[in-house]
């Protein structure tokens, strides 16, 4: 991996090159570990490192961007060049004002986990025996993947913002499916590798699978149902791509557009944005070198705010609050590390206070149907299961939802005092289990092969 010494000299290298007004340079460079198995054996081991270089450079409001992976001195100054000519055949945006200056934040630059950074290969692959073993013993296939992530981040920019990171985590999936059809999943993510409980997380899926023998269908309707904190965390992460983010709010695209102050979920629903709860390993600063700040989203289902950028905060007469993504990015920024407080009941205790109800792992293919209205469609996946009379009773077969996210979170009944933390497309979620009413689900015709 690169260190901030030769981070900072190649940053140097591109402001110096260059002869635009204003000139910004970032250093990412990712190394990933991963171990893939199947069918209770490994399949892959990977070991890879990417590092990307993005010059973006300023004139007369106009604005360029190149990324490249050369960081060789010829090829910093061939992009830092590449970038200028790329100015000629930029329109003008009027509504850019600035790169960002620099403030006076110190912030940490070190956050590795030293048990992640020892985590080797011998390691997954001792981890990936044990989930064997445990599949063996149900007569299970286990497949999933073991990954390990450190990350150096560098910006710096001719206004005098110099900024550098560096960390590392680390996060297992396994799904364990026998030869009925029969499937239990489980994830785990923690900045210290050593921290995941293999054995758990193993048992977990293999006891999810051998409930799931000869499930039941059940009518469409609209129940109860018990989420459990990856079902919760594949709802928020759609609510947050489709609201969050100030462009979309911007734009007026968002749900949240003119309803800042208002209520749009339960008393009992809150959503904010921390990068510095400590279950999480995150940059302290964005794209552009700007500190990243706690943002409350929704508070007691009040819609309270969404995340900036340099770059539509001047256009809203806002502060950043440190969101911004990498240069070449076109969504806007986003959260990354979404947290929901959890409740004041175990989630033992929320089954057994559930009449009648479904408990759901997770989802399977969630996709939009009317962002506006927070509408996904999607089926329930490795473990749904009827609760009946305060305990769980029988599986029941693959569901469809087609819900409103909102509407969910404004029918909340009970929220676990148990988070945990779910990974996905790059975001982190501190999440609990949700007891939601009037969900809507449908019986899926036939069941969608694994893959």
């Amino acid at each position: 991996m690169i260190d901030k010494n030769e981070a900072n000299r190649i940053l140097k290298v591109v402001l110096s090159a260059s002869k635009s007004e204003m000139t910004e340079a970032v250093l990412e460079s990712d190394r990933l570990s991963l171990t893939r198995f199947s069918e209770r054996r490994i399949s892959d081991h990977i070991d890879r490192e990417e590092t990307t270089l993005y010059v973006r450079c300023t004139k007369d409001k106009k604005i360029g961007v190149i990324a490249t992976g050369d960081i060789s001195t010829d090829g910093i100054k061939k992009a830092v060049d590449r970038c200028q000519a790329a100015l000629e055949y930029m329109i003008p945006d009027e509504n850019f004002v600035s790169f960002p200056g620099p403030d006076e934040a110190r912030l940490p630059e070190d956050l590795r986990s030293q048990g992640t950074s020892d985590f080797g290969p011998r390691d997954r692959a001792e981890a990936i025996r044990k989930i064997a073993a445990i599949a063996h013993k149900g007569n299970l296939d286990a497949s999933g993947a073991y990954r390990q992530e450190e990350k150096a981040v560098a910006v710096a920019n001719s206004l005098g913002i110099s900024r550098f990171y560096t960390g590392n985590q680390a996060q297992l999936s396994m799904t364990l499916a026998g030869q009925s059809g029969n499937s239990g999943w489980s994830i785990a993510y923690h900045p210290d590798a050593v921290q995941i409980d293999v054995d758990a997380l193993a048992l977990t899926a293999s006891r999810k699978a051998m409930m799931s023998l000869n499930p039941q269908v059940v009518p469409d309707g609209q129940y109860t149902v018990i989420l459990e904190p990856a079902a919760v965390g594949q709802l928020l992460i759609l609510l947050s791509f489709m609201g969050f983010g100030c462009k979309t709010f911007y734009q007026r695209r968002s749900f949240m557009a003119g309803h800042l102050g208002e209520k749009i979920a339960g008393d009992n629903f809150t959503v904010y944005e921390d990068p510095f709860d400590k279950a999480f390993t995150a940059p302290p600063f964005d794209y552009e070198g700007t500190p990243k700040q706690k943002v409350s989203l929704i508070e007691n289902g009040i819609a309270r705010g969404v995340v900036y950028n340099s770059y539509y905060a001047n256009l809203m007469n806002a502060a950043s609050t440190g969101h911004a993504l990498a240069p070449t990015n076109t969504f806007g920024p986003y959260p990354k590390h979404l947290v929901i407080p959890g409740g004041d009941t175990g989630l033992e205790d929320v089954i057994k206070s559930t009449e009648n109800g479904i408990l759901i792992t997770h989802f399977w293919y969630l996709n939009y149907l009317n962002p506006m209205r927070t509408m996904v469609t999607g089926t329930t996946r490795d473990g749904t299961f009827l609760v009946e009379n305060g305990r769980i009773s029988s599986p029941i077969k693959t569901m469809r939802t087609n819900q409103s996210i909102l509407e969910a979170f404004s029918n909340i009944e009970a929220v676990s005092k148990e988070q945990a933390v779910y990974p996905q497309y790059g975001v982190l979620m501190k999440i609990p289990a949700l007891r939601i009413a009037n969900f809507n689900l449908t019986a899926e015709q036939e069941e969608n092969g694994k893959c």
